[in-house]
This record gives structure tokens, C-alpha cells and sequence, in this order.
């Protein structure tokens, strides 16, 4: 039988000051998997779920912001290979408009939210966020990318 991907999430939570826009990050901690490395709010899609539902619920439960179906964009999407040689999916979503701020539900699992610039994310960002933000900013709407053990390391 065939490997099935995962298919993850993944929320790019934008705010604009004049011409520069942001975006949130979370640093991981506890989870026991790239720990200390920055990621978006993200998750997996559950059973009985759409990307949609799963991006949305994950973003409730992660940062606290209920956000609106059509608020939501479908920015990027990526067939990728991480360093275990799992296969997954990544659907990347982006949103400007939301109500409230972000807040860490769960600081058992996140060391805290900081906000970046997608064109100068910080060097401990899991690869395949930065990859997904980096192509999702580019106007590039798929990709796929198998881990190569000589670039950057994940612990």
C-alpha cells in the first residue's frame, strides 16, 4: 500500500504597518520535535475535517482568534519530504483581517508568539514554514521539496 501524506496547516497571520507586513511566529518547546525553532500556528487536518475547518480550529486553539472561512487565502501549497522521510502536505493559509491580537493557548507547547518580517525570517525557522512563507510571498502557489541533509539542520 502506498504511503498517504499528512496534511498539515499552517496559518500566516499578517499585520501591515504602512508598507511593512509581519508575521506571526511561534517558538516551539516541549513538543519533543524541533524544539526552540520557530513555526506558524499550525496543525494537522483530523478526521471528518477540510482544510478549512482544520486551519481554522487549529488557529482557535493555538493563538485564540476565531477567524472567518472567507477571510482565509489559499497562499501555498507544498509536497514535502522532512529529514524522517515522512511525506506531507502543507496548505498554507494567510489572513489580514482577524479580530484581537494573537495570544499563546498553549504555553506547554510554545515558548511564545513574535512577529517577523517574511522577507528576514530568523535563522531557527523550521524549514518548511520558511520554504511556504517564502514561496507564498513570491506569488508561487506550489512546491515541492524533499529535506537535503547538507543544508540547514533541525535541532
Amino acid at each position: 500500500m502506498p504511503a498517504r501524506p499528512i496534511n498539515d496547516v499552517m496559518i500566516i497571520l499578517e499585520r501591515r504597518f504602512g508598507e511593512t507586513t509581519e508575521i506571526c511566529l511561534a517558538e516551539r518547546r516541549n513538543t519533543g520535535y524541533a524544539d526552540g525553532r520557530l513555526n506558524l500556528p499550525s496543525g494537522k487536518v483530523e478526521e471528518g475535517e477540510d482544510i478549512f475547518d482544520a486551519v481554522i480550529r487549529e488557529t482557535h486553539e493555538e493563538v485564540g482568534l476565531r477567524l472567518h472561512r472567507d477571510a482565509l487565502r489559499l497562499v501555498h501549497v507544498m509536497y514535502f519530504r522532512n529529514p524522517e522521510g515522512e511525506t506531507r502536505i502543507g496548505w498554507f493559509f494567510a489572513v489580514s483581517e482577524y479580530r484581537g491580537e494573537p495570544v499563546n493557548q498553549e504555553p506547554a507547547k510554545c515558548a511564545g508568539l513574535s512577529w517577523h518580517r517574511p522577507d528576514d525570517l530568523p535563522d531557527n525557522t523550521v524549514r518548511y514554514n520558511a520554504l511556504g512563507i517564502g514561496h507564498a510571498f513570491k506569488g508561487e502557489p506550489t512546491s515541492a521539496h524533499w529535506h537535503d541533509w547538507d543544508e540547514v539542520g533541525w535541532s
